[in-house]
């Protein structure tokens, strides 16, 4: 049975504030029922060798 890859993406409301809404901490009552989601956060810092 194929599953459509729709499903399986990440979703945000409409005229939802994207980066600051995501980046918003549970509360401690989210946290006991479960209704949080871990988020890892990786950053790609170059710098120059010279």
């Amino acid at each position: 049975m194929q599953r459509d890859n729709k499903e399986l993406s990440p979703t945000v409301a409409p005229g939802m504030n994207d980066q600051e809404e995501l980046e918003e901490s549970a509360t401690k009552q989210e946290i006991e029922k479960g209704e949080y989601t871990s988020v890892t956060t990786l950053s790609y810092d170059e710098v120059d060798p010279s």
